[in-house]
């Protein structure tokens, strides 16, 4: 566990996703892979490389009012995206509950999470029977299991807004959660894993394999709005801009911003959130 110290501009950040060789994404040949689908049929010309960058390039969803309608930016539903490989950072832990829910009592804005994970390496089919971990910080960014580093004192159960579910035969999964709050160095974000072969127990799972790690990422004009709302506004540490970020690399939803659809008309009513994670089992 970390220690309780309040982070500033002078010193060492107290909640910092960066590594000490200073690589914060995997190699960029990798993440940066596509390939073309039509329909049901994928379409491979000349291999990987030659997929079609032009027609690879994510589209943007202009919204009409920050809480009414779909935004962000998201891949073309023509596009199949290995997405980015990230590191997982500092306050990851294992053995993840499995379940739906994962807000506990925390405050904040409801997000329902939406993920269709599909396997590169077997024609962008749906990959069943993965289990998709999510965690991140609460409205005042803190970790469960690191309660402290970003200067709030609260209790500290070392399990809040962690946990997972089990793809259906769609490839889809859905957890329930809240809008993250903000820490020193890093714009808002969550942290994701999709493993394979795991074994489910009554309320977690043993071993298995982790084939994809990355971040998620949110509209900076919503996520204004929401950081300015209590309970968010107590939390007054320095925030850092997602394009000022250093880890996101704009690269819309292959490098995980999410695609919001309002649940009301304020911001306080929530949002849903959606995502194709691209991932590669060989």
């Amino acid at each position: 566990m970390t220690e309780n110290t309040t982070p500033h501009d002078n010193a060492p950040e107290a909640h910092s996703d960066t590594t000490e060789s200073g690589r914060h994404r995997r190699d960029k040949s990798v993440q940066r892979r596509r390939v073309l689908i039509g329909g049901g049929t994928i379409a491979v010309a000349g291999g990987l490389a030659a997929a079609g960058l032009a027609a690879a390039e994510p589209t943007t969803q202009k919204k009409q009012t920050k809480a009414s309608t779909s935004t962000s930016t998201s891949a073309t539903s023509s596009v199949c995206v290995l997405n980015a490989e990230v590191t997982e950072g500092p306050y990851s832990l294992e053995g993840a509950l499995v379940r739906e829910d994962i807000r506990e009592d925390k405050e904040g804005f409801e997000v329902q999470y939406t993920f269709t994970v599909v396997d590169v390496a077997n024609d962008c089919a749906p990959l069943a029977d993965a289990l998709v971990e999510i965690w991140h910080c609460d409205h005042l960014g803190e970790y469960s299991g690191f309660v402290g580093g970003n200067g709030h004192e609260e209790e500290d159960n070392g399990k809040f807004l962690r946990g997972g579910q089990m793809t259906d035969e769609n490839g889809q999964c859905s957890i329930t959660s809240i809008w993250p709050g903000h820490y020193v160095s890093r714009a808002v974000h969550v942290h994701m894993r999709v493993h394979t072969d795991v074994t489910l127990t009554d309320d977690s799972y043993t071993g298995g394999e982790i084939i994809h790690t990355g971040q998620l990422f949110f509209d900076p004009d919503i996520n204004e709005e929401i950081q300015a709302t209590s309970p968010y506004s107590a939390n007054t540490t320095r925030e850092t801009a997602l394009a000022d970020d250093s880890i996101y690399d704009d690269g819309g939803a292959s490098s995980g911003l999410l695609t919001l659809t309002a649940l009301g008309s304020s911001v306080s009513d929530g949002y849903k959130a959606t995502l194709t994670v691209g991932v590669d089992s060989a």
